[in-house]
């Protein structure tokens, strides 16, 4: 949630701001409703205040036998203007909130407006692969090395999903063991989420109201649970309506699980397979920071996503996100992008963010300084990393003329020493 008092005092910096998100928007209506509503506060206070007078007065009429009936009459008219007052306040206050909780976040003022047209690859590793064959997309390698069931996980389930076979599934399970074992190292805090979340974390993480749609909702809630659609939704909630001591952080969480995406699927050519789907694995970092300190946390994200894919040998690069293609809840995003060779695409495997002190405001995460006041924490995410991607990269960033695979090093102890899928 944006600051208020941001939108108050500067509200042209913040309209412009949310231009290169691509959101235009006016504030004179909610300065007018905030206006309104320290207005009513000041009535309510001007009421209660005449209330007590009324009150004390009562018992001095008591102790002089006079008669108090009218001036209990005019405590209860006093008391139901309160009660009228209120409920304005109230309802000014919710369509307040309404109106902010619309609001996406701040981008940074480095980031570039406009959309995908103006992210700026910053980093690559390694060169693009090249073959002296006819290479083959990861479908075809899976399908052929039996190690992806596409037709059978559309039977039992449908579209966008798929079955990891065999050696297939010891490949998707050594990367989640691999990444576990590469945050435990960095002394994350290695959490298991519920997979099914409540309305409040959807709207902590800034995924709803606007994404509702996005998510798996379970029949019969009424939109009050649904399926986890990435770990941060679970992670940013775990200190939500907390004040944490300022000794405790930074607190650095990662978690596995599987990711529930109603949105996935749109089936363009260069999405086929595993390249988008209705579930799929993912291991997730996240940091609650003091504020002084979520630019360093966040390079700190970013250099242990890239070795990961570093340790993996697979080339990729580094997208420094426009304004306009960083998500809703979030101020600085970069994304991570494997070269799937088949298709001559990048495609992400991780997204590095930083959304400030937007979700903390959301979720009343806050943190106590030295000196005793309370103020928000920042809170960073990245992926670290998902799979889904990663496996068409491995398939066919390493197939070979014969049409095996050669399984990176990194990963040749967690599959018992194999080395190749043939």
């Amino acid at each position: 949630m944006i600051n208020q008092e941001l939108i108050l005092n500067q509200p042209e910096m913040v309209e412009k701001a949310l231009q290169k998100k691509g959101v235009d928007v006016n504030f004179d209506g909610f300065i007018d409703m905030r206006n309104k509503r320290v207005s009513l506060i000041q009535e309510i206070e001007k009421i209660r205040a005449k209330r007590n007078q009324l009150s004390k007065e009562i018992g001095a009429y008591k102790r002089e036998k006079k008669d108090t009936t009218d001036l209990f009459k005019e405590i209860e008219s006093l008391k139901g203007s309160i009660t009228d007052q209120e409920e304005n306040l109230k309802e000014i206050e919710n369509l307040m909130e309404k109106f902010l909780l619309k609001l996406p976040n701040l981008p940074d003022e480095d980031l570039l407006a406009g959309d995908k047209e103006n992210n700026q690859v910053i980093f690559t590793h390694l060169e693009r692969p090249t073959f002296d064959f006819k290479v083959k997309d990861h479908v075809e390698l899976a399908t052929s090395l039996n190690i992806i069931d596409y037709e059978r996980a559309a039977k039992i389930s449908g579209k966008g999903t798929w079955i990891y076979t065999s050696i297939g599934a010891r490949l998707e399970w050594a990367l989640i063991n691999f990444f576990i074992d590469q945050h435990h190292k960095d002394k994350y805090e290695f959490m298991l989420l519920p997979h099914i979340l409540n309305y409040q974390s959807g709207l902590t993480a800034g995924q709803f109201p606007k994404f509702e749609d996005d998510v798996f909702w379970l029949d019969g809630e009424e939109k009050q649970k649904f399926l986890i659609p990435t770990s941060e939704t679970a992670l940013i909630n775990i200190h939500r309506n907390e004040i944490l001591d300022l000794k405790e952080l930074p607190r650095k969480y990662f978690s596995y699980s599987p990711c529930y995406r109603k949105e996935a699927g749109s089936y363009r050519s260069e999405e086929r397979g595993m390249i988008r789907g209705y579930q799929f694995n993912k291991v997730e970092m996240l940091q609650f920071t003091l504020p002084e300190e979520s630019d360093s946390a966040f390079d700190e994200m970013l250099n242990k996503a890239k070795s990961l894919m570093n340790q993996l040998g697979l080339h990729y690069q580094v997208s420094k996100l426009a304004a306009g293609d960083i998500s809703f809840a979030m101020s600085r995003t970069f994304d991570l992008e494997v070269y799937l060779p088949s298709i001559d695409i990048y495609k992400e495997v991780s997204s590095v963010s930083n959304s400030r002190d937007f979700q903390a405001r959301r979720g009343m995460i806050r943190y106590r300084k030295a000196d005793g006041s309370v103020d928000y924490c920042h809170t960073l995410n990245g992926s670290g990393l998902a799979t889904s991607r990663l496996v068409p990269a491995i398939l066919e960033q390493n197939q070979q003329a014969d049409g095996s695979v050669k399984i990176p090093e990194v990963l040749i102890p967690y599959m018992g020493g194999l080395k190749e899928i043939r």
